[in-house]
């Protein structure tokens, strides 16, 4: 045992000189202070459960970020990734390979279209290129001036210079200013907060409506895309009102405006459908998709492009290709196994599992509406948003010591959630709960208890 507990400390010290963790403040210990505690050193999982380095057993009620959607452990995707390595590791898709196309194929069964898929690494990647693609697209079909896209305030679309401009999180901007330009930013669908509505009895679609007029002010012929995940999610986990997501394809429909879905968390089932955009009956010009696509087993991410968007590329003057490359997108292990990881959605049902599942959850949660610091509860299939305030009456976001509170005393007690952390300056206050899609009766229970336990300790 002596040995063991050595050996983890040791695991402990190096990680903390090593490794730089996302998202993590640097705190060294000053003045004889108490040094924090250490991270969890994760060392297996299993289903919707992790173990760490010291035998303690989580519940991921995160799916790590977002992403493991069939759960730990799936020995089927392994096998998948270590056959195609062992008959072709890698080849770039500037030739092609079987695992790409079957790939596609499937992904565009469950998009219900036509589309040509584009392969990348990571959702940042996926967006980049969609961004690329719509003002080249654009250029191409005789409206050059179309560079401008308009995001959401409080979304998030990536980390890389053009997709984090994208994004409407001034927390994750600061300080790596300026960013890419030609992205514009509108007011989000938040019924419990929102300035057009959240006093009224029903959505009155103005949210929808800056859309609008924020393309007609740019004037619509400047402006190329308008992208959107169907639910906001990282910024706090934003379900629109019925409408929302029609009213805004429209807008883009009307104003030649190309529709881009943002698919990286909401898809593969996270919301109980395919896609999340699924649940709203539009079609997207471009969907961008990561995480779940592989189950975050290896990293894969994809940008579907309408078949008549794609057409416009097939020109013959020097500049119309697509000159965009990505050394390791649509490697043929990843591309495998999201192959097989879709054919396990599929034969177990895992988006309508996600549907029913996340019902029953919201059921479980339900008193939670009274306590005094809940002041919404918000979700679609296995997504869920909950909203932490000072008071019902105010509805002031709730202090960053309340929300550690509640996200430390899950830990404890065995319970990993998350938090919209770093998005917005004093709106971090909305707890996030995306366990993998195959939590059974007793992991909901479990995810249930031991959430009002924390909770009640406010």
């Amino acid at each position: 045992m002596e040995t063991k507990d050595a050996r983890i400390r040791e695991l402990a010290e190096k990680d903390e000189r090593f490794v730089w963790h996302a998202l993590s403040r640097y705190t060294p210990v000053e003045g004889g202070g108490t040094a924090p505690a250490p991270r969890i050193i994760v060392t297996e999982g299993k289903g919707a459960w992790i173990s760490d380095a010291q035998g303690n057993r989580y519940l991921d009620g995160m799916s790590g970020l977002w992403c493991v959607n069939v759960g730990y452990g799936r020995e089927e995707l392994a096998k998948a990734a270590y056959e195609q390595l062992v008959k072709l590791p890698y080849y770039p898709l500037t030739m092609g390979h079987e695992p790409a196309v079957e790939l596609g194929e499937r992904l565009n069964e469950w998009l219900d279209d036509e589309y040509v898929i584009f392969y990348s690494n990571s959702g940042s990647e996926a967006n980049e290129v969609a961004f690329k693609v719509a003002r080249q697209y654009h250029e191409q079909n005789g409206e050059p001036r179309r560079w401008k896209f308009v995001s959401r305030y409080r979304a998030y679309h990536g980390n890389s210079m053009g997709s984090l401009a994208a994004t409407g999180q001034a927390l994750r901007k600061y300080r790596y200013e300026p960013l890419a330009s030609g992205f514009l930013h509108v007011a989000p669908p938040d019924r419990y907060r929102c300035a057009y509505c959240a006093d009224r009895p029903a959505c009155n679609m103005e949210c929808a409506r800056s859309i609008e007029r924020t393309i007609q002010w740019e004037l619509p012929e400047t402006v190329a895309g308008v992208i959107m995940e169907p639910i906001i999610t990282g910024g706090g986990v934003l379900v629109p009102p019925d409408g929302y997501v029609e009213e805004v394809a429209q807008i883009c429909q009307r104003n030649g405006v190309l529709f881009i879905a943002d698919e990286v968390i909401c898809g593969f089932g996270r919301t109980g459908r395919r896609f999340g955009y699924q649940h709203y009956g539009v079609k997207p010009d471009i969907v961008t998709m990561a995480k779940g696509i592989t189950s975050a087993y290896l990293p894969l991410s994809a940008t579907a492009v309408k078949r008549e968007i794609f057409e416009a590329f097939k020109g013959t003057e020097e500049y119309d290709h697509f000159r965009h490359v990505n050394t390791f997108g649509g490697n043929p292990a990843a591309c495998t196994l999201a192959v097989k990881n879709l054919e396990i959605m599929d034969e177990e049902g895992l988006p309508g599992r996600s549907a029913e599942m996340g019902e029953r959850l919201r059921n479980e949660l339900a008193e939670l509406e009274d306590h005094p610091n809940v002041g919404e509860i918000r979700h679609k299939g296995l997504l869920f948003g909950i909203e932490l305030v000072e008071d019902k009456q105010s509805r002031a976001p709730a202090a960053a010591d309340k929300v550690t509170k509640v996200i430390s005393g899950c830990k404890e007690r065995g319970l990993i959630v998350g938090k919209n952390g770093d998005t917005v300056a004093g709106f971090n206050n909305v707890i996030t709960l995306a366990p993998p899609l195959v939590v059974g009766d007793d992991d909901l229970a479990f995810i249930s208890a031991k959430l009002k336990e924390s909770l009640h300790r406010l």
